[in-house]
């Protein structure tokens, strides 16, 4: 309230009248007129856009909004109109996780939707690793047989605690999983956390296949677009030989968290990298998501499975 109206003419003190009770009618009339003038304010300035800003963010689901005690988009005077504003973003649902995936389209190149990727399990990536290349750090072993094993089953993340959908691309020898999925927030913050570790803990190391061949992996610190909430993008290149030939596997993988739900990208092949790709898929994705959340549909976008 920042107006104060001046006194009406009416109430300037007489000659000859008492100051005191010209003075104290005054006070209670300017009080009540400015009562009415903050009544007149409705819900401009600052604090009007609070409930609007809570459902825009990701983590709505998580923030409480005010009280409708206090919230001015909850006072009778708020229209209809505005009363969808305050409501925060729905749980994603199986449904909404399906029209979260990403299309054809929105990775361009000659990518192809293909059938059955839950099943895609690449056999370089199997292996048990020597611990004997860890020397002062054992435990960091361990990090790097964890992560080889949740590269091959796809689950990176953990088990989701909530919906999930994935789809799968191919193009030449190169090829592109893309997940989308609810987890526990304490889960979600400390796979991220423990995803950028390895870079250091699994810069390089071997690991030994059930016929004795010998591989050596590489993990490095890739980049990804600054989209999300948090984000991990690692790039991992396994070397060795596959029936007799020598072979390389490149794969970029991103993790982009949006509230307690999170999307990743795991692409790449016997070709080289696809961190092309990957960025693409993790820009687009990640606004596919935000617009489920947020109760819009996404496009569908053509598909042609293979």
């Amino acid at each position: 309230m920042s107006r104060h109206p001046s006194l009406p003419r009416y109430l300037k003190a007489p000659v000859g009248a008492s100051t005191a009770r010209v003075v104290a009618s005054a006070l209670a009339t300017a009080a009540l007129l400015t009562t009415a003038a903050c009544s007149g304010d409705g819900e401009g300035g600052g604090s009007g856009s609070g409930a609007s800003d809570v459902a825009a963010s990701p983590l709505a689901a998580q923030t409480p909004t005010s009280s409708p005690a206090t919230s001015p988009a909850s006072s009778p005077a708020s229209s209809p109109a505005s009363s969808p504003a305050t409501s925060a973003p729905s749980r994603l649902t199986e449904a909404g996780a399906r029209s979260a995936l990403i299309t054809e389209e929105d990775i361009e190149d000659h990518w192809n939707q293909v059938k059955d990727a839950s099943k895609w399990h690449d056999t370089l990536l199997i292996g048990k690793v020597d611990v004997a290349d860890f020397l002062t750090a054992k435990a960091d072993a361990a990090d790097c047989q964890k992560f080889l094993d949740a590269l091959y089953s796809d689950q990176l993340l953990g088990t989701p605690s909530g919906a999930s959908a994935l789809r799968g691309f191919e193009q030449g020898d190169s090829r592109l999983l893309y997940q989308v999925a609810s987890y526990d927030s304490g889960q979600l913050n400390s796979s991220l956390a423990w995803l950028k570790t390895l870079p250091v803990k699994c810069d390089r190391f071997t690991v030994t296949d059930s016929k004795g061949a010998k591989r050596t992996v590489e993990v490095t610190e890739g980049s990804v677009p600054a989209v999300g909430d948090a984000r991990q993008d690692l790039r991992v290149v396994v070397q060795g030989d596959t029936n007799g030939e020598a072979t390389t596997l490149t794969l970029d993988v991103a993790v982009v968290r949006v509230g307690e739900d999170a999307i990743t990208v795991t692409a790449g092949g016997l070709d080289g990298d696809e961190q092309q790709s990957t960025d693409q898929a993790v820009t687009k994705g990640t606004q596919r998501l935000k617009d489920v959340l947020s109760g819009k549909t996404p496009p569908a976008g053509p598909t042609h499975s293979g």
